[in-house]
This record gives structure tokens, C-alpha cells and sequence, in this order.
């Protein structure tokens, strides 16, 4: 679960916050980078455990207006939100509930926001049209239950957990781990409600923290490589920015490039285009507005000097005319 995106945003993060303190020791920050990536995957899970609440406490009410309907000899309510087949199956999963109990997390402490949630939902248009089976009535095929009632909890989480701002604000309340987390962990619970079947049952496997012991190792390559060689990158920054004074650079703007170099010089593998897109992203999302341009330009002269030198063995394409637009040759990455 944890990519090379979220590896990157976290280096920026946690290189910058090792300048700012006096202690500079690599094995500690190391520690603190591989405790800030699993405290990514903590929050991985604990959204999943979110739908688990949402769904007990609709489970909760669902009981209590059962109760009151009999009493009353009044038509029972639908129990199709209670027991929503994909939420039943999240509630009972093995791999979620295991994380929970090492965890010793839950949504307890936080009703008020799981009930705000459940509200929102309940009063929903979304929520009216799969009560009454409307919501697909667009759709090519028809879907079977279970997939009915996955399809309402994705539409559901993008509509009430991947964009609002209380929750976001509850998180980082929660962890300073999670305080930009959430847009990227939204997209690994959104391909997990997708993947889940019905006959896994309680065995639906989760995302592992990692795809393979290669993106942890690159996380660490990565850190150690752009602390340990600063000096080195660093002076490439100056070289590059002949008609500027170095210390007066944005320093987020440093840091973004000096990891950028890093993955540059220690990843052979990696396009050296894909690397610039990646950091002129970072920089974008924390530096300046004006940083992305800037910094695409600063890091194509940078890589075209380690290409000529045999420093690197990569390739990028021509300069047209022999320079660059105001965002260099890369162009930008979509999303």
C-alpha cells in the first residue's frame, strides 16, 4: 500500500524537519521515517474502520426502529443500510480486525464524528436512491446485491469521507503523521472497497504496508542517500542557479531538489523524466506557486550535467531550440 508517492512526500517532510534539528543522526531519522510510512498504513486501516463504525452504529439504530415499529404496528424500516453486505464483510474481516486489536484502535472516542458521518449519509440523495434501488438504474448491467451494496459504500466514501474537511481536521488532531496523508490513503480505500468479493468472506485480504520489501528498501536508499551526499547535491543546486544567490532560494525548494538528485544518482531504474515530474509535484505542493516551473527548469539543467559527465546513465529528451519554456521540457503529470 505504501508507493513510491507517499515514500517521496515523506522524505520531503521528514529531510526538511532534520535540518531544522540540531541533532543530525541518520540512524534515528531513519527510524522516524519507516514509524512516519506505518503510521500511513495505521491510517490505511483505520479509514476502513470507520466504515465498520458507520455501519454499527446504522446497525444500532436500525434496532432501536425496529423496536418502535413493533410497538407501534407501524411498517419496519429497510435494513438494507444496516446490514449492507460489503459492510458486514469489512466488519467481520480478519486482517482488519487483527490491526485493531494490536492496535487497540476504534472509533469510540470519536462517536460524535462517526454519528455527523452517519447523518450526512442518512439524509443523503445518494442514500434515498439505494434504499429504494435506484441508485444503478443507469448503469449497463445489472449489478447483484453485493455489488449494489459495494458500489453505494464507494460512492458514499467519496461523497462523505474523501472530501470533508472536520474529519481532516479530526486526524490531524489525532496524529501530526496523518496531517496530509489522507488524499493519498483515500485512493488505497477506494481500490479496496473495489476489490472485495463476496465469497472471500472474512479472508478478503486487505493491502499488505507493503507491496514488496523493494519499496522499503528504496525508501530507505532514498533518505539515507539524499542526507548522507547533501554537500555533493547541494553544490550541483548552486552550479545550476549561476544567475542566482543559493541562499536565497526557497529552502523547501532545496530539499525537493536534493532528494530529487539522490533519486537521480541512486535509482538507475527510474526515468530520469519520471523523477522531475515527481519533484516538481512536490515542489508545487510544498513551496511556492511559483516553485514548479522553477524547480523543473533547475533540475533538467542538474540532470543533463550528470548525464554529460557520465554521472548518470540516463536519457532525456532534446531541448526544442535549445532552451526551455517556463516549465522546462517535461511538461507536467496529470492528478
Amino acid at each position: 500500500m505504501i508507493n513510491r508517492d507517499l515514500i517521496r512526500r515523506k522524505i520531503v517532510q521528514l529531510t526538511y524537519a532534520y535540518y531544522q534539528n540540531s541533532n543530525h543522526n541518520i540512524d534515528n531519522a531513519e527510524k522516524e521515517l519507516l514509524f512516519a510510512l506505518s503510521k500511513s498504513y495505521d491510517l490505511y486501516n483505520y479509514m476502513l474502520q470507520l466504515i465498520v463504525a458507520l455501519t454499527q452504529e446504522a446497525q444500532k439504530r436500525y434496532e432501536v426502529e425496529v423496536a418502535r415499529a413493533q410497538r407501534e404496528g407501524a411498517p419496519e424500516p429497510s435494513s438494507r443500510f444496516a446490514y449492507n453486505r460489503f459492510a458486514v464483510q469489512l466488519e467481520e474481516n480478519k486482517m482488519l480486525a487483527d490491526w485493531a486489536d494490536v492496535k487497540k484502535s476504534s472509533w469510540e472516542e470519536d462517536i460524535e464524528t462517526v454519528r455527523k458521518i452517519y447523518t450526512a449519509i442518512v439524509s443523503s440523495d445518494l442514500y434515498a436512491s439505494y434504499i429504494d434501488g435506484s441508485m444503478t438504474k443507469d448503469h449497463e448491467e445489472e449489478l447483484t446485491d453485493y455489488a449494489y451494496d459495494r458500489e453505494f459504500w464507494r460512492r458514499a466514501y467519496k461523497t462523505f469521507i474523501q472530501n470533508n474537511d472536520d474529519l481532516d481536521a479530526l486526524l490531524e488532531e489525532k496524529s501530526l503523521y496523518w496531517n496530509d496523508d489522507k488524499d493519498i490513503i483515500d485512493t488505497f480505500v477506494l481500490k479496496t472497497i473495489k476489490r472485495f468479493e463476496p465469497t472471500s468472506k472474512a479472508d478478503q485480504e486487505l493491502l499488505p504496508e507493503y507491496k514488496d520489501e523493494e519499496d522499503r528498501d528504496f525508501a530507505r536508499k532514498l533518505f539515507r542517500a539524499t542526507l548522507l551526499n547533501c554537500d555533493a547535491y547541494q553544490h550541483y543546486i548552486g552550479d545550476a542557479c549561476r544567475n542566482w544567490d543559493f541562499n536565497r532560494l526557497a529552502y523547501m525548494d532545496v530539499v525537493v531538489m536534493q532528494i530529487a538528485i539522490a533519486e537521480l544518482m541512486t535509482f538507475p531504474g527510474i526515468p530520469a523524466t519520471v523523477t522531475i515530474n515527481e519533484y516538481v509535484d512536490l515542489a508545487k505542493l510544498y513551496s511556492t506557486p511559483r516553485s514548479g516551473g522553477y524547480v523543473n527548469g533547475m533540475l533538467d539543467t542538474i540532470a543533463r550535467f550528470l548525464i554529460s559527465r557520465g554521472l548518470i546513465q540516463k536519457k532525456l529528451p532534446e531541448r526544442k531550440g535549445g532552451h526551455h519554456g517556463p516549465h522546462g521540457p517535461h511538461g507536467h503529470k496529470e492528478g
